[in-house]
């Protein structure tokens, strides 16, 4: 049987503990910042973003499709380019070769990558999510969706080309 005094013990032990992580991980970002003074500007003041879903329905259960393609390395097979783990453990924090990429999220049927910053580019904000979301118990969808900002593409117009035209499946790039 549960001793409620315990109980009472242990939730103000859990909020004593929560304030204190709170302390320990705010006080750099709020000591950082002096009272009165302005933030410093952005490195870009007016940016503009374009995201870029594509998806393909998949006549598989959501969980098969992870399985062929939730590796964090297996976008090689489908874009038939060389992939390998730099570091990490395929978790997150992992960065691969592709693009300097890091895993930065993932959940049981997803995960979510941005790309290094490198000196000689500006920061673009790119950040990539492969979802396999299940739509009946035998089917689901594939999303692949891009984040960036409008400088790392042409032009607006071919942002919406790709949107429009959707996956490009070829040479068995979306078998699954």
């Amino acid at each position: 049987m549960i001793n409620p005094a315990n109980n009472a013990n242990m939730n103000e032990d859990m909020r004593v503990s929560l304030f204190a992580l709170s302390v320990v991980f705010l006080a750099p970002i709020l000591s950082a910042q002096r009272p009165g003074a302005p933030p410093a500007p952005y490195a870009v003041p007016n940016p503009a973003y374009v995201t870029i879903p594509l998806e393909i329905k998949v006549d598989r259960p959501a969980a098969e499709v992870w399985k062929r393609v939730g590796k964090y390395c297996d976008i090689g097979e489908w874009l038939q380019i060389p992939c390998t783990i730099v570091s990490g453990d395929g978790g997150v924090g992992t960065v691969r070769s592709v693009g300097g990429e890091v895993l930065v999220g993932e959940t049981q049927l997803s995960y979510i990558y941005t790309q290094r910053v490198r000196t000689d580019q500006p920061y673009n904000l790119y950040h990539g999510t492969i979802e396999a979301r299940p739509l009946t118990p035998t089917t689901s969808k594939l999303l692949y969706t891009w984040f960036t900002t409008t400088r790392c593409w042409p032009t607006i117009p071919h942002a919406k080309k790709i949107r429009r035209r959707g996956p490009q499946c070829s040479r068995g790039h979306c078998r699954i």
